[in-house]
């Protein structure tokens, strides 16, 4: 008798059995938004540079960063970081540190000398922008990286705008500031300081010599409190003192006369950034804020670190009068206070206080700096354009209602965020371009984003987030010298290696090996599903430790 032949073993094929007929769902490969991504005000491709410093290029993770903000190193150390509040990795275990890696790979390049990718050909088309600022800047570069020749008009003796007269250098150390602007002025850019653009005929000029123009002019008009405007008689003896001009002057290397207790009036970063310069200049410091601390605008790590440095805050409550100080001091003032509810509105900037009952208090200072936040001012174009309230009116995309003219970062909006005016300058050089060539407007794909329970956490063991360190307080309160302490290598490497790469194939081939059918193909660069063969029993999608692979039905 005849053995039979193995059930386990063939020489033969399937190749006849085409069991994708079975199927009512198809896998496809897809580069599906990581909720970081979609948090992100510049629209960075996170998953992707993070990736790259993964693989060990950094310099293909630095063009992947630049392509969207040209100030990694920047951003890596003012962002406020919404990314992060949205990372999936957070359900498993604590969240990417993205700022900080956004950091590294900005200080390596710079450490490295790494320039700008060179600009498409040249179109011809001339644009004007003015204003020097995160918003003009990012214009400027995503304008000459089309073809167009860019002349930036910038008010001050150099260009920066907040980053350079707002931001203490104990967060921003300015040879990194200038390190990553001159890679853009040397990129072909027409920069002239020392030129204020204003008025009706400064821009019907422009608007003649050039063939668009875009107005990021900023948030210049600091706003003030009853009795503490720089025309107050406490302003003219030196008591009060507007925020802005405290830090252009400290920026500067200047030391304003304040004596020795100073109360800051803000709740946001620009109040904290006051309030921590005044603290290194020797002052005895309390924030004062409408808002209760758990609310308060200002980032958290920042309300941490000054608390660390010895100053007060008192939150939840604002100031009623201002009095000869009873204590007796050298040009003293008391501060007669009372506790208060602070109440969002429906808009950023919007808000109502109620007063608590029997809740006043007092405190004395010897001067007080405000900070409480600093509009535009589109009434310096003389009507030109429209204006609502204290914004630029302009429509989806950042265009006036002057053909060719366009507005964006805080003249035209209320995101008064680095990350926002960087990422408000790319959509208008791009809405600029598509007016340039007169193409349609590019219409936006909103794909659903991945979720948690889209990543096969198996793939993803529990580990400790990476965290920068800061300089011992002792070392903070003896200069201005950044707090924050990079990552090193082997941290950065180490935190890169915690990220999901949420929706990004990373060519594991997963889906290629537990496939039953050997219906997917692997290609030289990703995959393909042979449909005669695909049951649509979704083990790839399970075994997908990104979530780069879904089930789509079937359309007959």
């Amino acid at each position: 008798m005849d053995d039979l032949p193995s059930p386990l073993w063939t020489y033969l094929t399937s190749d006849n059995r085409l069991t994708g007929t079975w199927r009512s769902a198809l896998p496809r490969h897809r580069d599906v938004p990581s909720p970081c991504r979609g948090a992100c005000p510049v629209d960075g491709h996170i998953a992707e540079w993070i990736g790259q410093i993964r693989d060990g290029d950094m310099h293909k993770a630095w063009l992947t960063l630049v392509a969207n903000n040209p100030f990694p190193a920047v951003i890596g150390r003012v962002c406020h970081h919404p990314c992060q509040s949205v990372c999936n990795r957070s359900e498993l275990d604590e969240t990417v540190s993205i700022r900080s890696l956004e950091r590294h790979v900005g200080d390596h390049a710079i450490a490295q000398g790494w320039r700008l990718p060179a600009p498409g050909p040249a179109t011809g088309r001339k644009v004007a922008i003015v204003g020097g600022g995160p918003a003009g800047l990012s214009a400027a570069w995503q304008l000459m990286r089309r073809g167009h020749a860019v002349t930036l008009f910038e008010a001050s003796d150099a260009p920066g705008g907040l980053l350079r007269s707002g931001i203490p250098s104990y967060r921003l150390d300015k040879a990194v500031l200038d390190a990553e602007i001159a890679r853009i002025t040397q990129y072909g850019l027409d920069l002239r300081c020392g030129e204020r653009i204003s008025g009706r005929a400064g821009l019907e000029k422009l608007r003649k010599d050039f063939d668009a123009v875009y107005l990021a002019t900023g948030a210049s008009r600091p706003r003030h409190l009853p009795g503490l405007a720089p025309d107050s008689a406490l302003a003219r003896d030196g008591l009060a003192m507007d925020g802005a001009e405290f830090l252009r002057q400290t920026n500067a290397g200047e030391t304003p006369p304040l004596g020795r207790h100073v109360v800051v009036i803000g709740g946001g970063s620009a109040a904290m950034d006051v309030a921590r310069s005044a603290r290194r200049l020797g002052h005895d410091v309390t924030i004062l804020a409408l808002e209760a601390e758990e609310t308060l605008p200002a980032q958290r790590d920042e309300v941490i670190e000054a608390r660390e440095e010895g100053i007060s805050l008192v939150t939840g409550a604002r100031v009623r009068a201002i009095e000869p100080a009873v204590t007796p001091r050298v040009a003293g003032l008391t501060l007669v206070c009372e506790k208060v509810r602070f109440i969002p509105g429906a808009r950023r900037g919007e808000f109502t206080v109620e007063a608590l009952a029997d809740s006043a208090f007092d405190i004395d200072a010897d001067a007080i700096v405000t900070a409480i936040g600093q509009d535009a001012d589109p009434g310096i174009w003389d009507g030109l354009i429209t204006a609502d309230g204290a914004l630029a009116s302009t429509g989806d995309s950042w265009q006036t209602d002057l053909p060719g003219v366009f507005a964006g970062g805080d003249l035209a909006s209320m995101d008064r965020f680095v990350s926002a005016a960087i990422g408000m300058g790319k959509e208008a050089a791009e809405a600029i371009d598509t007016y340039l060539n007169k193409a349609a407007d590019h219409e936006a794909v909103n794909a659903p984003e991945v979720r948690f329970d889209e990543i096969n956490t198996a793939y993803h063991p529990p580990a400790p987030r990476q965290i920068q360190e800061n300089r011992p307080v002792e070392e903070r309160l003896d200069s201005f010298i950044e707090v924050q302490l990079p990552l090193a290598a082997e941290q950065a490497l180490a935190e890169a290696e915690r990220c999901f790469s949420c929706g990004t194939c990373i060519y594991c081939d997963n889906c290629y090996v537990y496939c039953p059918d050997m219906a997917v193909i692997r290609l030289e660069r990703g995959y393909e599903i042979r449909t005669d063969y695909c049951k649509g029993c979704g083990l790839c999608v399970a075994e997908c430790p990104t979530g780069a692979v879904r089930m789509m039905a079937e359309v007959q």
